[in-house]
């Protein structure tokens, strides 16, 4: 089995915007980076590989948090959603301004996607790919990626279906512990695992 922790990027000027993200390249800010350097991983992670979304908050965060840039491995299939027409918008006024069509959109759960934009079925179909390659490498790995990569992992897992809310906790500071089996399947093994902890989660020491 390997072990695989899941974890987002440091916050950037459009997290603090409340703004769209998506696949749009935005840096850390300031405040983010001296977030992410307070951030502590659990101990039995100290050695394991590094594997990051190339776009550069994640990779960022991955060398503040000790990744050596020579060696991160960096996977367009780790990338987060792509929010087409909707990338760049404060999602409270798109929520304002287009409140019925966007509740009608969320309520096609995995099937739900933005004008020119990306469904979280299609982001869980590459996600499943970079999966089946990882098992294959049998190594340990801290992955940096973005929100809703941690919900394709959560949904590859669990089968959740985005209808209703999950138990995860997707805002920074936080990570998620996942076996990955020979096969590709995902299991969860600690969810919501604050990144200030210095203690590994009960029943899990590698």
């Amino acid at each position: 089995m390997t072990g695989i922790l899941f974890l987002r990027h440091g916050p950037t000027d459009w997290n603090a915007e409340g703004r769209v993200q998506g696949q749009t390249d935005v840096p850390l800010n300031d405040a983010g980076r001296r977030s992410v350097r307070t951030w502590r991983l659990p101990h039995y992670a100290a050695d394991w590989e590094w594997h990051a979304s190339p776009l550069q908050r994640a990779v960022e965060t991955a060398v503040l948090l000790g990744a050596d840039p020579a060696h991160l491995k960096l996977d367009d299939r780790l990338k987060e959603i792509d929010w087409g027409d909707w990338e760049g918008a404060i999602l409270k006024k798109l929520r304002a301004e287009q409140g019925e069509t966007l509740r009608r959109i969320e309520a096609r759960g995995l099937d739900m996607a933005p004008p020119n934009g990306e469904s979280p079925r299609q982001l869980t179909e590459r996600l499943a790919g970079w999966l089946a390659e990882a098992a294959a490498r049998r190594r340990d790995i801290c992955t940096v990626c973005h929100a809703g990569v941690l919900r394709g992992a959560y949904t590859l897992a669990t089968g959740w279906d985005m209808r209703r809310a999950a138990p995860l906790e997707r805002g920074h500071a936080w990570a998620h512990l996942y076996t990955l089996a020979e096969d590709g399947a995902l299991t969860p093994e600690a969810l919501n695992i604050r990144l200030a902890a210095s203690e590994p989660p009960s029943g899990y020491d590698r």
